[in-house]
């Protein structure tokens, strides 16, 4: 089953992806008499959307097609899945490739991993705003697989690791690469890193929610940097240095996870983006497997201060 969250009426609200469009949840809930949550942090921390998947998988897809209340494909505009995770947590250099680009070698004993602000946040076709600061000259984008957490929980084994998420979506992460990198330190100096990753608009997320039945390898899946609807880089899962099931595993020891929580898993690379440019993040997998791409556009706020 696949979620997202569109814009209707004037607020942002929860559905379900149909070969047609979207059915809103309240508009599933007036057809059958339910009671799901409407807005999908609710329905992840109400636990509600495993059963929701096992109803559509038994038949609840075929009778979302007749439903009333269908919003249309052309009319459907995408908002951020939701707005206020309690956490998002990036992982960077978690490819070697990527590691490479800024002169730095992988991390192998642990992850190199990094908290986001939620104020960050936007959804698809939302502007990146590249900072109108004079330090800030390099921005750079970087596709890659997130991993939506679905409960609240502490110490999952990497085995049993899938059952405490309750998706995964595309997500474009920006970085201030030239603060990064500094003028008098080494390349990707760490002490810089909540500076770099937290201007506004520098996380988008998005459009769908697509929930683990659907995607029976993740380490299948093949992310893809896309720049101005050419693909600049792509690697596959199975080539992170810490792959998801380590990823949620020793975070749940650390820090543990809140539903709704995030973890943006690393970038095959990164691209520079400038001023009307288009960022994009792609997911493909076997057998035509694909995600809805999560596409933004880009402003440079130096030379559109009227943006800010």
């Amino acid at each position: 089953m696949r979620l997202a969250t569109i814009k209707l009426n004037g607020a942002e609200t929860a559905g379900i992806v149909t070969s047609k469009g979207i059915l809103p949840i309240a508009s599933l809930n007036a057809a059958k008499g339910t009671g799901w949550k409407t807005d999908m942090m609710s329905l992840i921390q109400a636990g509600e959307i495993p059963a929701m998947t096992e109803w559509y998988n038994a038949g609840g897809k075929a009778e979302l097609e007749g439903m009333a209340g269908l919003v249309p494909s052309e009319d459907v505009v995408y908002a951020p899945l939701y707005r206020s995770p309690k956490r998002i947590f990036g992982i960077g250099l978690n490819y070697v490739d990527h590691a490479g680009d800024i002169g730095s070698a992988a991390p192998t004993g642990f992850p190199g991993s990094f908290f986001k602000m939620a104020d960050t946040l936007i959804g698809p076709g939302d502007e990146i705003r590249l900072p109108k600061l004079k330090e800030a000259q390099k921005t750079t984008a970087e596709a890659e697989l997130g991993v939506i957490m679905g409960k609240d929980c502490r110490d999952v084994s990497e085995e049993n690791w899938q059952d405490a998420i309750v998706g995964y979506t595309t997500i474009l992460d920006m970085t201030e690469e030239s603060i990064l990198k500094g003028n008098d330190f080494v390349s990707g100096n760490p002490r810089y890193l909540c500076i770099v990753k937290n201007f506004p608009t520098f996380f988008s997320f998005g459009p769908q929610l697509v929930t683990p039945d659907e995607v029976p390898d993740v380490l299948k899946l093949e992310v893809q940097s896309v720049h101005n609807g050419e693909v600049y880089a792509k690697n596959i899962v199975a080539n992170m240095t810490h792959r998801p099931a380590r990823l949620v595993s020793l975070h749940s020891s650390i820090q543990g996870w809140y539903a709704g929580d995030i973890l943006s898993t690393g970038t095959p690379r990164a691209f520079h983006i400038q001023d009307g440019d288009m960022a994009e993040c792609r997911i493909v997998g076997p057998d035509g497997f694909e995600m809805a791409p999560l596409v933004n556009p880009v402003v440079d706020l130096k030379k559109h201060p009227e943006k800010e």
